[in-house]
């Protein structure tokens, strides 16, 4: 089935010149994560990897939701006497919104239009960008329900916010707006809600004069040393910088070089090389 016609229960894809949509579509339980889009949200991600028309990727929410976290009722007390399918679906839970989103070799962006709780912390830092309107709501509430932030919220939390910042929100459970996500530099940037798709369109479209070989490897790098030692990452970026020389159809660095240097026609801490030529 092409990727176009291909349908969901729980998830639509748009798809603008280069850009694809990933919505999440249950608005009436605030697009809440149930079993079937987590393993349909596996499906969606393996497929825009392979689309060759999916140059980045949007992720954000149908109706007054980004995402509401975990469904409390198909994905906690349905499963509590179902072990194999709880194992099953946590185990697409964390696939997708961490180890699938956070590896995609393409540019992801969360456009986060509303209510992000809970399980959303997950694939909202997986996510590259984060732009959010600025009256969204966030919320980390499983203190109020008699848990605490689990799967790899906690752990990827680490990662985004402040030591104050997060042992504040985990354990008062208080939400925040986007200002306040932007502030805490939870998100790259909260923007008035009527220029919230405006805004994600114009960071898609710098992301897609760039060289996408170049992009994915600059990724690739970045999140890939932040967990190395120094002299591990001397190595690691040696050998990837030797690596995309030789593998990059574009060939980027040398077309760059001949631009700035021998034709003086850019500048490159202003403007990136003409992909055109």
């Amino acid at each position: 089935m092409a990727l176009g016609t291909r349908t969901y229960q729980t998830v639509k894809l748009e798809h603008e010149q280069g850009i694809t949509w990933v919505i999440l579509n249950r608005p009436e339980k605030r697009n809440a994560m149930n079993p079937t889009m987590h393993f349909e949200m596996l499906d969606v991600l393996d497929q825009l990897e392979a689309d060759p028309d999916t140059k980045v990727m949007v992720l954000t929410g149908a109706g007054e939701a980004w995402c509401g976290g975990q469904d409390l009722k198909e994905f906690f007390r349905e499963l509590d006497d179902k072990p194999i399918e709880r194992a099953r679906a946590s185990r697409a839970a964390q696939q997708w919104r961490w180890h699938r989103l956070f590896t995609f070799p393409k540019p992801t962006i969360a456009m986060v239009n509303g209510y992000a709780f809970g399980g959303a912390f997950t694939q909202l830092i997986a996510c590259d960008f984060a732009i959010a309107a600025e009256d969204a709501i966030f919320g980390l509430s499983e203190v109020n329900w008699g848990i605490f932030p689990g799967g790899l919220v906690s752990r990827v939390l680490a990662d985004a916010m402040t030591y104050r910042d997060a042992m504040y929100y985990i354990m008062t459970g208080e939400p925040f707006d986007g200002r306040k996500a932007a502030e805490m530099r939870l998100v790259t940037k909260a923007v008035p809600r009527d220029r919230l798709r405006e805004e994600t369109v114009q960071l898609a479209q710098k992301l897609l004069d760039k060289n996408p070989h170049v992009l994915r490897a600059a990724k690739e790098v970045y999140k890939a040393c932040r967990t190395m030692d120094y002299w591990q990452a001397e190595e690691y970026l040696a050998a990837k910088g030797v690596a995309l020389q030789h593998t990059d159809p574009e060939g980027g660095r040398s077309k760059g070089i001949r631009q700035f240097i021998d034709e003086k026609r850019y500048r490159p801490g202003f403007s990136a090389y003409s992909r055109e030529d």
